[in-house]
């Protein structure tokens, strides 16, 4: 096969899972960082419609380009099976291919700036001071795009290959130029708001650069395969439908949250504030979640590639384990010592007093969502992205039920209602597994 190597079976073990799993919960610890640069720079310089216009900022690009984070996922999720299968050529294939719909995405949110930042500025509803220096910032930044969607391209194929490592790497180098950068453009050449936002799109387009170094170092040229097979009608399709499932189903899951904090507004500023605090407790324990669901992403991806049926099951039971046993220590840690950090958090004696009231809610999120963060990891390997779409759907459709139903409960209803829209995807993805592994593994018993 041209282009092919010696396919292998993957290791598939408890140190592996942590060698694959530990970097990537350091590198989902790095993220927040690139807003947070721009808000702490910024916030040097003393006025309040700044900071407040950077931090509008990075919750508009958050939502905007997470919603092609299937970039990320599809890439990933073929590149294990082709990195298990030993096709190298297949590996440079799918690369191209996600580029080629990074690169289109990305110049058609750029044509689309205008609309887009309108419809953003409308639902922040901040004031005219914020919204004018938001606009700064939103249409320097924005020219990234291509970049922002390629790097999630790169760090898709380094985390198939099993290079978690690597995905570190870039994050952290991102990170720092990002520092550098914005800190010399603001600070230095007092470039102002401006600055922050070329600061944050060059760091950006260096890491694309720093990227396609590492790939090449890997043995990947994906400029060097034809355009006859990039375009390949068959391959193209199947990309492109598992971009889309995985673009629904996170769509699916930023609406369940927006729809969790936009309701706590409503009930008042102590319960938005309380909520805001508990709801870190759920992102704290999602980084450590991510880094095991992304180990099961890369050794179930290459177990199937290498068709290695044994692998496979083994690799699902060590990241169910290792995830299930993560939530229920952090679970524990939390109902210990959430006290504590809701003081840390929060001075105000109202918040305190009310976020320990649903401490427990909070608590649990962990624990109720290990089976789901396992079992997406689990999807995206197998590219069984069709079933989590659906069961996404699924599953926040009974949230809404219980949102609708439940209403009179209040603050009350939004938490149980939230641990059972955790539960729920990870039930229904253990229940449709029996039946897509026997798809994959007609043998597997």
């Amino acid at each position: 096969m041209h282009g092919s190597l010696n396919a292998r079976r993957p290791e598939v073990s408890h140190r592996r899972i942590l060698a694959l799993a530990l970097p990537m919960t350091l590198s989902h610890v790095t993220t927040p960082l690139l807003g947070l640069v721009d808000a702490t720079v910024i916030g040097r310089l003393g006025e309040a419609h700044l900071l407040g216009a950077v931090a509008l900022g990075a919750v508009i690009f958050d939502f905007v380009f997470w919603s092609f984070g299937s970039l990320r996922m599809a890439t990933a999720g073929l590149t294990a099976q082709a990195t298990g299968a030993g096709n190298k050529h297949e590996i440079d294939l799918t690369l191209a291919r996600a580029f080629l719909v990074a690169g289109i995405t990305g110049l058609l949110l750029i044509l689309l700036q205008w609309p887009v930042g309108a419809l953003s500025f409308y639902a922040a509803g901040a004031s005219e001071a914020v919204t004018g220096a938001l606009s700064t910032y939103f249409f320097i930044r924005i020219w990234a795009a291509p970049f922002t969607l390629a790097n999630y391209v790169i760090l898709g194929s380094t985390l198939g290959r099993g290079r978690t490592d690597l995905g570190l790497l870039l994050q952290v180098a991102i990170n720092v130029a990002n520092i550098l950068l914005t800190a010399g453009l603001v600070l230095i050449f007092n470039l102002g708001i401006a600055g922050a936002a070329i600061g944050t799109a060059l760091a950006e387009v260096l890491g694309a650069g720093l990227g396609i170094v590492v790939l090449r170092r890997l043995g990947s040229n994906p400029f060097a395969v034809t355009w006859a097979e990039v375009l390949n009608r068959a391959a193209i399709l199947k990309a492109l439908a598992m971009n889309r499932d995985i673009m629904i189903r996170n769509v699916a899951l930023i609406l369940a949250f927006s729809i969790f904090s936009a309701l706590g507004a409503r009930s008042g500023d102590v319960t938005l504030a309380a909520n805001a605090v508990l709801y870190n407790m759920f992102l704290i324990g999602g980084y450590f979640l991510d880094g095991f669901a992304t180990a099961a992403e890369t050794l179930c991806g290459q177990s199937i590639g290498a068709r290695d049926e044994r692998g496979f099951r083994r690799a699902i039971h060590l990241s169910l384990a290792w995830s299930l046993g993560f939530g229920l220590a952090v679970s524990a840690i939390f109902l210990i010592g959430g006290g504590s950090f809701i003081d840390f958090v929060s001075t105000n004696p109202d918040v305190r007093a009310y976020a320990r009231e649903y401490l427990i809610f909070a608590a649990l999120t962990p624990l109720f969502g290990a089976a789901a963060f396992a079992f997406d990891g689990i999807y995206t390997g197998a590219t069984w992205t069709k079933a989590m779409r659906d069961l996404m759907i699924i599953a926040f459709a009974i949230y809404a039920a219980i949102l609708l139903a439940a209403g009179t409960l209040g603050n009350t209803a939004l938490w149980i209602a939230l641990l059972i829209f955790l539960s729920a995807r990870g039930i229904g993805q253990a229940v449709f597994y029996p039946r897509l592994a026997k798809r994959t593994f007609p043998c597997l018993t």
